[in-house]
Parts: structure tokens; C-alpha cells; sequence
């Protein structure tokens, strides 16, 4: 595997792990709370999780110039992520969880990947091979076979249709997420927490809902903090080396911690109908790892900020004749230039495929 992409990829992995184990542990809470405050409260965690973070970070003397700081441009897809991923996908999720089962609801996650990936193709643009496409078919099977009832008349379960629903949501989240990328993640999902977490907390108030104790409350914070918040943090940083579908796709790997947690922590059996559809998302996964993507192509001249280094062979700009070690970022220019390497449609490989 190219070098460039081991880092990304196990970004895209460890986001994945942290995400899959918040399906079964969320399950659980949800006999202690209802949907739309556990929403709330899980979003708010990983925001004041990142808030704390970045607050230490500062105390600490970290470089604050090392990120690039979300400009006025950023805000319609910043609210577009909230709105989608924040608070649409995580109510519809928790609603559904209610009639599906953990390690069932675990694997169906896994459609997130194709719809983040179909709405970047088709709306977006970004490339996807054809390996890329068999991956995603692959997926997209395995979440069928999950989905439908076997016994008796044939039809999908309302629980499972709702999981396919917030993916949806997740996927046109993590589209809108990867146009600001390049931009600082701990300010975007901090931002991203807050506000969904409050907006749905004051939703669960003005509909009656009754909140829960603060020993469950802690919980939820925590489980936010780290699914949710440290999640989503690892997957943005992903996104700027893989792209939007590539990353998403490798978010697939999600069910194994989720399935692991429903079989020690709610009794749940190990089904031939769960080992089928895991070997299927197995599989896709491991075709999109393996993806090379190889093609000449022009870099038309860009202006854009975001963190680098100048030893990357990328960024061999100067700084007054200062130089400048380690990632900082600052707006800075590429020429224009015409070449043949592998790449990814990430930061700098955002051209159209025709």
C-alpha cells in the first residue's frame, strides 16, 4: 500500500471502531432515556469532549495557526452536516434501534458507506472505480440480506428502513463535511456537537420528554465523546487523504466492534444470516483498501489554505525567506501542472472525472 494512504486508513479504521461500538451501547441507554434527548446528549458529549481538548491544546502553547480557522464560505456546509448528520441521522438512528437489534443495527451502519459514496459520485462528482463500485455493491447486499423478513410475506422491517434512513443522512453529512476538510476538525466538530446536541435537547423539552438521571446522563456524554466526537475527528482527518467515498467505505469495518459488544453486553446469538452479510462487507472493505488509482491529470493553479508541511514535496513555498518547520497553515498557492501518479480525490486530487 502506497505510504501515503497507511495513515489516512487507519484513521478511517480506529473512526470506525469508536463509531461501531456506540450502536450497542446506545441500545442500552435507551432503557434509561428517550431517542431524541439520548441524541442530544451524545452530540453534546463529543462537543464539549473536543471543546475541552482544544482548550488544553491552547494551554499547552500549541501553535493555533497550525489548522485553518472555518471562513464565511465554510458556514453553508457546516450547517448542512449539522442539520443532516447531526440531528436528522442520530433521532431516526435511535427511534429504529428501538425495534432492531444490536449487532443487526451494528452491520447495517455499514450503508452508510454507499450512500456517502453514491451521493459523491452522482452529486459530487468524485471518482469511484469499478473496484470501487463491486465494494459497494457488495455492501449494499449485505444490508438487503439484513434488512428483509425472511419468514412469511415478504417486506423490510421498519427498525431497518430507519437505519437505512439515517445512513442516508450520514452520507450526505460526510459530502458536506468533506468540502471543509481542509479546515481545522476539532473546530468543526466541536461546533457540529454543540449545536445539534443543544438544538435536540431543547427539541426533547418542548416535546415532553422526560430526561434522565445524572448517572445516565454522564453516560451518554462519555459514549458521545467518543463515538461521536474522537469519531468524527479521526474521519475528517481521513477524508483529506482518501476522499469522501474511499473513507466511508473503510467506515465499514464499523459492525465488527458493534457486533462484538451485542454479543457480550446483550445476549444477542451469532447468526449464519450475520456471518454472510459480515463476510460480504468483509470483502468490500478489503477491494476498496486494495484500490489503485492511476491516470494523468492537470492541476489547474489553486489558491486554498489549509495545514502542511514543506516537506512533503508538495509545499516548497517560502515565508520571507523565514523558514518554517512543522504543520502550520496560512492561504498559499499551487501552480498550475500536468502529471501521471497514484492519488486519491483527496485535498489536492478534487478534479472531475469525465
Amino acid at each position: 500500500m502506497n505510504q501515503k494512504r497507511i495513515y489516512p486508513v487507519f484513521q478511517a479504521l480506529l473512526a470506525a471502531g469508536l463509531f461501531g461500538a456506540s450502536a450497542p451501547l446506545a441500545k442500552l441507554l435507551l432503557a434509561d432515556i428517550d431517542p431524541i434527548p439520548l441524541a442530544g446528549f451524545l452530540y453534546l458529549g463529543a462537543g464539549l469532549g473536543l471543546l475541552a481538548w482544544k482548550l488544553a491544546q491552547q494551554l499547552g502553547g500549541q501553535d493555533r495557526d497550525a489548522e485553518a480557522a472555518i471562513k464565511k464560505d465554510d458556514i453553508k456546509w457546516l450547517a448542512g452536516a449539522i442539520l443532516a448528520g447531526g440531528i436528522a441521522a442520530p433521532i431516526v438512528l435511535l427511534f429504529s434501534l428501538r425495534a432492531t437489534p444490536g449487532a443487526t443495527a451494528s452491520l447495517l451502519l455499514n450503508f452508510e458507506g454507499v450512500a456517502t459514496a453514491l451521493i459523491a459520485a452522482l452529486a459530487f462528482k468524485e471518482a469511484v472505480s469499478r473496484r470501487a463500485w463491486c465494494a459497494m455493491l457488495l455492501i449494499t447486499l449485505a444490508s438487503i440480506l439484513l434488512s428483509a423478513k425472511l419468514g412469511g410475506e415478504f417486506g423490510l422491517s421498519i427498525g431497518a428502513l430507519g437505519i437505512l434512513a439515517a445512513c442516508v443522512f450520514w452520507g450526505l453529512d460526510n459530502n458536506f463535511t468533506f468540502k471543509i476538510s481542509a479546515k481545522d476538525p476539532l473546530t468543526i466538530v466541536t461546533i457540529k456537537g454543540l449545536a445539534a446536541g443543544s438544538f435536540s435537547l431543547i427539541l426533547a423539552r418542548s416535546l415532553g420528554n422526560s430526561f434522565p438521571d445524572p448517572g445516565t446522563a454522564l453516560k451518554a456524554l462519555i459514549l458521545g465523546s467518543l463515538s461521536y466526537g474522537l469519531s468524527i475527528v479521526l474521519f475528517v482527518h481521513a477524508l483529506r487523504g482518501l476522499g469522501a467515498a474511499r473513507t466511508s467505505t473503510l467506515y465499514g469495518t464499523a459492525p465488527v466492534a458493534g457486533m462484538l459488544l451485542s454479543f457480550l453486553f446483550l445476549g444477542e446469538s451469532f447468526t449464519p444470516m450475520l456471518a454472510v452479510a459480515l463476510g460480504l462487507m468483509g470483502v468490500g472493505a478489503v477491494l476498496m483498501v486494495k484500490e489503485e488509482h492511476t491516470h494523468a491529470h492537470a492541476h489547474e493553479a489553486l489558491l486554498h489554505e489549509h495545514s502542511h508541511v514543506h516537506e512533503d514535496g508538495h509545499h516548497d513555498h517560502e515565508h520571507s525567506g523565514v523558514a518554517i518547520m512543522g504543520a502550520h497553515s496560512h492561504p498559499h498557492l499551487h501552480e498550475c501542472v500536468e502529471h501521471e501518479h497514484h492519488h486519491m480525490p483527496e485535498i489536492h486530487h478534487r478534479h472531475v472525472h469525465a
